[in-house]
Formats: structure tokens, C-alpha cells, sequence
């Protein structure tokens, strides 16, 4: 697959059943390298191979498209494809934060009032940009929204290409040392994002004992990347190059944890079905109700409450 790379270390060679999961490249996903690098889903009984993407949106891609059965991701960026996959199923949140994405401003913007062009990834990037935005008193209408990958907006931002943008980590650092200032979290505007554990439906169905297994396993290794960030910093490092002085101030801004929905959260994932309608990008609101599979979690694994 164009542009993707499967992740050193991984555990293809062990037994039980396999599975190919789609990551992303940054310390978000430091659990899974961490339960490669200890092999935490052997102990759970499945064969996990890593396929990383530069963007979590092309690992979704790749589950619709059947070139992996399982993917993490944003709720926001896979609330965003609902419509185009319908198939798509979240069986549990194994992070959230409201500060690891930040919002970056070129020099010379001394109020968000001066923006006038922002930078964004489609999906979670856009929707807290515009939030962001929002939170000023600034209509999304009035700023021109450039889509752009993460990698060149910080050089955009230097050349004043762009006023600015809102960014996961390593884009905001990479901002910051080209010169332009990190102003706000999305916190700080009542913004954050969590990451979902995804399969199809069709292949769940299928292998609901094999997702349980790597719900285990990944549950194991997001307690060990909050009591251990070294481990999982040196994991994370080793797999996907990511320096472990940023994983492990990641793990700082980032809550790891395997769990079920909650009332709030479907309250949530609401609100952001119903952004991508009104943004006029789909033909009507996607329905979270039927990807979100509320209480998988609690009657496929122990432990998990």
C-alpha cells in the first residue's frame, strides 16, 4: 500500500488468530508499539501485524477498503466517513485529550481577529480549527480554510502562507521552532478529541473473540504507557521514529485508557455528526447511533468497567 510501512518489531510470526491493525505515526498510538514491543497481544492470544499511516484518516480508508481489519482513530475524523463507510464500528475509546492538539499562530497575528487564512487536516484538525475560530466570535465563513498534510503546514505558516492552524503533536513543536507561537489547547475552548478503536461490521461479526483479544491486550498496554512512559516512549521510538522525549510529554497531555462509552460522549459524537452536516462536506448527518457500539466493551471483555 502506497504509503505505508508495516512497524518493525511487530509480532506477525506469533500464534493465534491475525490481525493487521492501521496506526498513525505519532506518540498517540505509543500503546500500540508499546504492546508490540512487550508482546502483550501474543499473551492475549491474537497475531497483531502494525501497518502505519501518515494520516489516520488513510488507515480507515484501508479498513473500508478491507487492507486491514482493525484501525484507531480520531471520533471526530471517523465520524466524518461515516456516510462514505457505513460499515465502520467503534467498539471502545482507548484515549482522550483536551490539550495534545494546539493552536499555533504565525508572528505578526496578535489576535485571532487578524486571521485571515488557517491551515487544517480534514477531519479532527478542521472541526477544532473552526471551533477554535468560533470561540473568538469569528464565523468559519469569514477565514479561508486550506486543506494541507500536517508535515508542510508548519513551513507554511513560516512563509505566511497561512496564519495559522490546529494541531496534534509534533506539528505545534515544529511550529514553534520556525518561529510561530502556540496560543491555546483545544482544552482551553471547550474542545477535545478521543480515539476509537475500529473494526467492520462484517468482519466483527465474524471475529467478535479475536477483537476481544486485542480490546485485552490494548487495554494492558495503555495502563503500562501511563506507568511506564519510558517503556513506551523507547517503543514508540523503535517503531515509528518518534522521539521519546515528545511520547513521553505526550503521555503527559494525553489520558490512555480502555473504556466503554459514556452518556457524554454520545452527546458529543452528536454535536460532531451534526458540525460535518451543516458544513454542507456530507448529504446528511452520519449516524453515530449505529457506529458506536455502546456496552461492546463490557460484554466482551473482564475488567473493563
Amino acid at each position: 500500500m502506497a504509503g505505508t510501512t508495516d512497524s518493525a518489531g511487530g509480532s506477525g510470526g506469533g500464534a493465534g488468530p491475525q490481525v493487521r491493525i492501521a496506526v498513525g505515526i505519532d506518540a498517540s498510538f505509543a500503546p500500540f508499539f508499546l504492546a508490540d514491543a512487550e508482546d502483550l497481544w501474543a499473551k492475549h492470544g491474537v497475531n497483531v501485524d502494525l501497518v502505519q499511516f501518515a494520516k489516520g484518516g488513510e488507515g480507515v480508508d484501508a479498513l473500508s477498503a478491507g487492507q486491514v481489519q482493525m484501525a484507531g482513530n480520531s471520533d471526530t475524523t471517523t465520524i466524518g466517513v461515516l456516510a462514505q463507510s457505513p460499515s465502520l464500528r467503534s467498539l471502545l475509546v482507548y484515549e482522550s485529550s483536551g490539550k495534545y492538539l494546539k493552536v499555533v499562530l504565525r508572528p505578526g497575528i496578535k489576535s485571532p481577529s487578524q486571521i485571515g487564512k488557517m491551515a487544517v487536516v480534514p477531519g479532527l484538525s478542521e472541526l477544532a480549527a473552526t471551533r477554535y475560530l468560533e470561540s473568538k466570535g469569528i464565523g468559519a465563513g469569514s477565514v479561508d480554510l486550506v486543506t494541507a498534510d500536517p508535515a508542510e503546514i508548519p513551513a507554511l505558516t513560516k512563509k505566511g502562507d497561512i496564519d495559522g492552524y490546529v494541531l496534534w503533536e509534533p506539528w505545534p513543536t515544529k511550529g514553534k521552532e520556525l518561529g510561530a507561537r502556540v496560543v491555546a489547547t483545544t482544552g482551553d475552548y471547550g474542545v477535545s478529541y478521543q480515539q476509537w478503536l475500529l473494526a467492520t461490521s462484517s468482519w466483527l461479526r465474524a471475529n467478535p473473540d479475536t477483537a476481544a483479544k486485542v480490546a485485552a491486550a490494548l487495554a494492558e498496554a495503555t495502563k503500562k504507557t501511563e506507568s511506564d512512559p519510558d517503556a513506551a516512549a523507547k517503543a514508540t521510538k523503535d517503531a515509528a521514529k518518534v522521539p521519546a522525549e515528545q511520547t513521553v510529554n505526550a503521555i503527559e497531555e494525553i489520558d490512555f485508557a480502555v473504556r466503554d462509552f459514556t452518556a457524554a460522549d454520545l452527546v458529543a459524537y452528536r454535536r460532531t455528526a451534526e458540525f460535518y452536516a451543516s458544513t454542507g462536506k456530507v448529504k446528511s448527518e452520519p449516524d453515530v447511533s449505529k457506529a458506536v457500539l455502546d456496552g461492546w466493551l463490557r460484554e466482551h471483555t473482564e475488567g473493563s468497567r
